[in-house]
């Protein structure tokens, strides 16, 4: 059977971070010798970027860093995901995410999303500039667990407070809401009623377990 150890150790090693089609094609060499689907995910895939996560909130990785082992995890994903659908995997949660409405800024959300997915997570991506009532009618479409909101400035903030309050006056009781960006603090996170706060990317991976009780 495959190693797929060596498929996290290529994710995650300094010196092959990037190595997309190099990824890509362990996993279907994994896939060919018959090697379980969702060891070839928890064991390669979201066991790498578990390490990659470790390393950024270590300062060993950067943002690039993390963009590049992320977008070779995406790709493998494109090969894995289909089988996993076929044989009735089931995600660790769906999470909607998106920057709040009024700010367009999206590198902070594209980090968290991509760290989610690799931690075995579902993300429903709305894009930037999204309201409190599209969060809330994709977490009803998509009957999502979490919604997670970023905002880069401080004057978009409020629209975090928007959201929890959208959560609960439609009744979503078990939707956890999670916050995050530059300006925001766990001080304001009590203050507004959100579930969560998440200083990084890496750290939202743990949050996002943590509110699911994972």
């Amino acid at each position: 059977m495959a190693d797929v150890k060596a498929i996290a150790e290529r994710l995650s090693n300094e010196e092959h971070v990037g190595k997309d089609t190099d990824v890509k094609a362990m996993v279907e060499a994994a896939l060919a010798e018959g090697t379980d689907l969702e060891v070839i995910l928890n064991d390669g895939l979201v066991a790498g970027m578990q390490v990659v996560g470790d390393k950024f909130k270590n300062n060993v990785f950067y943002v690039p860093e993390v963009l590049i082992s992320a977008r070779a995890m995406n790709a493998a994903m494109e090969v894995l995901a289909p089988r996993l659908t076929e044989s009735g995997h089931q995600p660790v949660a769906r999470v909607v995410i998106g920057t709040v409405k009024g700010d367009l800024h999206d590198i902070g959300k594209n980090l968290v999303k991509m760290m989610l997915t690799g931690g075995g997570f579902e993300v429903i991506d709305l894009g930037i500039d999204v309201t409190p009532e599209q969060f809330v009618a994709q977490a009803k479409e998509k009957n999502a667990r979490l919604v997670a909101c970023s905002a880069l400035l401080t004057t978009t903030m409020p629209q975090m407070k928007n959201v929890v309050e959208a959560v609960k006056s439609a009744g979503l009781k078990n939707v956890k809401v999670m916050i995050g960006g530059a300006p925001v603090t766990q001080e304001y996170c009590d203050e507004i009623g959100a579930h969560g706060y998440a200083p990084d990317a890496a750290s939202a991976v743990e949050l996002a377990q943590g509110l699911l009780g994972k």
